[in-house]
């Protein structure tokens, strides 16, 4: 099935049914290519945390990754401006947690509906995707095979695909940088980055 074919012939879906239609086309958001595992993005302590205490499930859950060149490199292109904090985020002899996936690339948590883990418990990025802040304002990431993306085409019609508003993307967007150890805001002064969050 393509992605076209997965929309609701009323019109397109919204919110939770947007992921599981997506689901059903494939591939999806939650799914990457085997081999390019380092490039996954990082899940902080407290995500990880976040995610066990919701649903009682860390064997196997979760990977350490090593925080290679291609990895720093690929968040470089989320914070241009923020290499050297990055750098002393993620050291190259260092290793960051990431969600697991299997043999062909789909994270453990996705199902045939979408994502088992309830929206609020999700990694933050997985929260924001297809959505970014680029500076002040809300963008979204080119990805052709998204079926939010491919329906809705704007910014303004793919948050209302999925229930969302940029106020969402900006709060997310923040927490996101808190979690992963960047100060809330870009050019905000940095706090020291702790280890902790992201233990192994």
């Amino acid at each position: 099935m393509n992605v076209s074919s997965a929309l609701l012939p009323g019109g397109p879906p919204t919110g939770a049914s947007v992921c599981a239609a997506c689901a059903a086309a494939g591939p999806t958001c939650c799914s990457l290519t085997p081999g390019q595992e380092e490039l996954c993005f990082p899940v902080s302590d407290m995500e990880r945390t976040r995610i066990v205490e919701q649903v009682g499930l860390s064997l196997g859950a979760f990977t350490p990754q090593a925080n290679t060149g291609a990895f720093l490199a690929n968040l470089v292109r989320l914070f241009p401006r923020e290499r050297a904090i990055l750098g002393r985020l993620f050291p190259q002899e260092g290793q960051h947690l990431r969600l697991s996936v299997d043999a062909a690339g789909n994270c453990v948590f996705l199902r045939a509906d979408g994502c088992c883990l309830p929206r609020a418990v999700r990694p933050y990025y997985c929260r924001l995707f297809p959505f970014w802040l680029s500076g002040a304002a809300v963008s979204a990431f080119a990805a052709p095979g998204c079926l939010v993306h491919r329906q809705g085409r704007t910014v303004s019609r793919m948050l209302a695909l999925l229930d969302s508003t940029e106020a969402d993307v900006r709060d997310l967007h923040g927490r996101l940088r808190l979690a992963w150890g960047l100060p809330p805001k870009e050019g905000m002064p940095f706090v020291t980055p702790s280890p902790a969050r992201f233990h192994l």
